[in-house]
């Protein structure tokens, strides 16, 4: 089963950000990320490069 961003229980306007992008699946340091994230840990991520890091960032309210 994929993760999508659905999945990972965001807040109702994040999630209505990423759908108004088209936005579906998490990149694979997203996905790794946004459930430490939530639980309110702090975190360092590392990515390849080529790995959507330059797309317009949203507001991190998750």
């Amino acid at each position: 089963m994929s993760i999508t961003f659905e999945s990972l229980k965001l807040s109702d306007a994040l999630q209505k950000a990423l759908q108004d992008k088209n936005y579906v699946t998490p990149s694979p340091i997203q996905a790794q990320c946004i459930p430490h994230l939530l639980l309110g840990r702090d975190l360092l991520g590392v990515a390849q490069t080529g790995r959507r890091k330059k797309q317009p960032r949203l507001p991190c309210r998750f």
